[in-house]
């Protein structure tokens, strides 16, 4: 916000207020130093006079509801000659590397509007933050430079959520990323997260108590069965359309869930789809994002695609599939395609400890902080040990460029007491 004139040594007349009183500014000259009991403003010393005095008696009163508010500030602590105070230094977006990037670090050019669908529009920037029990939240989603430059939509989307109250209460981060060169990437994204986010809503009272109860397993098959529930409802609104489900998808979609009980330090994140999850703790970056071999686990029966040849039973031995060896037809319209492989639902159940800062992100704050060791760095040494950012730091913190990186960036840090 930008810094006017204030009230130090300004007039009445400055100032839009009415008369001074007569009895304020003869105060004024006896006692130099003090404020007006008119204006509250700061009189400087020998600045008032008794004939000003005077003539502010004979000039008509003003309503009082005009007059001016009264501020008492002592004079001990503004002499007439102190400055406006400069205020905390403004955050400034920087960059690591050798050499800046090619953007400009500002958004240029605001994406295309149509007149009949301004409810497509997607703000440049989106900032978010909550504190439950031990731990905060800093959530931030920005458009990349490359997109700014171009007037392209912010592909990434975030939501942030608490369903529920009382220690009880489950909070949710997602976010997601539409595909790259398609019309709708920023709406698909948009609706994964409203998808997933419905879902987990609904289950958010079973999810709490296996959470509490550190039910690992029943939360990885439970969570898995949300997720591809969610991704199977953004196949179907492609499909309605008429539109192929690559045109209108997700590339990733990542979640942290996070219990408003204090005395839960359990934190899950999900999902499918690339981006980074790390984790600073005693000042070192740890990257703990899980493998893909790691993620997949056993799939879940009816949900899900699978990679390879399914089983031919269940562990038990029943019997699910039967290969007659009966040649499928062939149709009107031609051989089938097989259907592309899905990405490998990813999971993962840790234990927060005092001091811990975990980090999830999407992909275009991912890539840099593998690619760049002078931005983890940057972070880490910002974010350990001085306690959680507020807003404006953090969005300041996500935005640090690194020549060679222009996409979106998406990310939730948990801060934990």
């Amino acid at each position: 916000m930008a810094r006017g004139k204030g009230p130090l040594g300004t007039s009445s007349a400055d100032s839009g207020g009415g008369a001074p009183d007569p009895r304020g500014a003869d105060r004024a000259e006896d006692a130099p130093g003090r404020t007006t009991e008119a204006t509250g403003f700061f009189a400087a010393p020998g600045g008032g006079s008794r004939g000003a005095g005077r003539e502010a008696e004979r000039a008509p009163r003003t309503d009082a509801s005009t007059e001016p508010r009264r501020i008492d500030v002592p004079a001990s602590r503004l002499p007439s000659d102190a400055p406006a105070a400069a205020g905390p230094a403004r955050p400034a977006v920087g960059h690591v590397g050798d050499r800046p990037p090619t953007y400009a670090a500002e958004p240029t050019a605001l994406p295309t509007a149509e007149p009949d669908a301004l409810a497509d529009l997607v703000a440049d920037t989106v900032l978010d933050g909550a504190t439950y029990g031990p731990w905060t939240l800093r959530a931030a989603s920005v458009r990349g430079d490359s997109a700014r430059y171009r007037g392209e939509p912010r592909r990434d989307s975030l939501l942030t959520a608490r369903f529920g109250t009382g220690d009880s209460a489950l909070v949710l981060v997602a976010m997601a990323t539409g595909a790259r060169a398609t019309a709708g990437a920023h709406r698909a994204a948009a609706e994964a997260c409203r998808w997933i986010g419905r879902a987990v809503g609904r289950s958010h009272l079973r999810l709490a108590e296996d959470l509490r109860a550190a039910r690992r397993a029943d939360l990885k098959s439970g969570l898995h069965r949300l997720t591809d529930h969610s991704l199977g409802k953004l196949r179907a609104g492609a499909a309605e359309l008429g539109l192929e489900p690559e045109e209108y998808a997700a590339t990733s979609l990542r979640c942290l869930l996070l219990p408003a009980d204090p005395e839960c330090r359990t934190r899950v994140f999900f999902g499918i789809g690339g981006g980074g999850l790390f984790r600073l703790r005693d000042g070192d970056w740890q990257d703990i994002e899980p493998a893909v071999a790691e993620a997949t686990g056993e799939p879940v029966l009816g949900f899900g695609g699978i990679i390879g040849d399914p089983p031919s039973e269940t562990p038990d031995g029943d019997r699910l599939t039967m290969d007659l060896g009966i040649t499928t037809p062939a149709t009107p319209y031609g051989t089938v395609a097989p259907e592309r492989p899905r990405e490998p639902f990813r999971f993962r159940a840790s234990v927060a400890r005092p001091g811990d800062t975990l980090l999830l992100c999407t992909a275009g704050l991912a890539e840099p902080l593998r690619g760049e060791p002078a931005l983890p760095g940057l972070l880490g040494g910002r974010w350990h040990g001085g306690g959680p950012p507020g807003l404006t730091e953090f969005l300041a913190d996500t935005q640090v460029r690194v020549k060679g990186y222009a996409d979106d960036r998406t990310a939730c840090a948990i801060w934990e007491a």
